[in-house]
């Protein structure tokens, strides 16, 4: 069950692989996840030292769920993946020229996971591309419902 989106990735990069990734979490980013106070759309995915963290996904406090702690809405988040995974993730961020993107959140067996994507950035060529054909798609889609009627 996705908790949250962030389609901004999918306008500024070409998701080539998928990873799913358990997430180092306080008990208030928990609750505060689940009531859907949490936002990707400035976040981004690093490799440093052999481990993968989540930078920039803003987690907005509940007021009631942290009265006894201080809460740091965009602090840094270790990303939990196999170690192949890891391996094989920073070969082509290093020499490939890809980058790691946070796709979205969701409930996997009531643990949540990110989706993290391996990505290659798009030319402002491509994202008008890619616009043209998001509107074709939908044209066709009302000239259809037209026909049918």
């Amino acid at each position: 069950m996705t908790i949250v989106d962030n389609k901004k990735a999918f306008f500024d990069y070409f998701i080539e692989e998928r990873y799913e990734a358990g997430m180092v979490l306080e008990g208030w980013e928990v609750k505060s996840i689940r009531a859907g106070r949490v936002q990707l759309k400035e976040a981004y995915v690093i490799v440093r030292q052999g481990e993968v963290f989540l930078f920039g996904a803003h987690i907005s406090p509940l007021p009631t769920a942290s009265t006894h702690v201080s809460p740091d809405p965009v602090r840094t988040r270790k990303l939990l993946l196999k170690e192949e995974e890891i391996k094989r993730l920073i070969g082509k961020v290093e020499r490939a020229g890809y980058t790691l993107v946070p796709l979205n959140l969701h409930y996997t067996r009531g643990r949540v996971k990110c989706e993290v994507g391996l990505a290659k950035g798009k030319k402002q060529h491509d994202k008008r591309e890619s616009e043209k054909q998001r509107d074709w798609q939908r044209e066709k889609q009302t000239i259809l419902k037209q026909h049918q009627r």
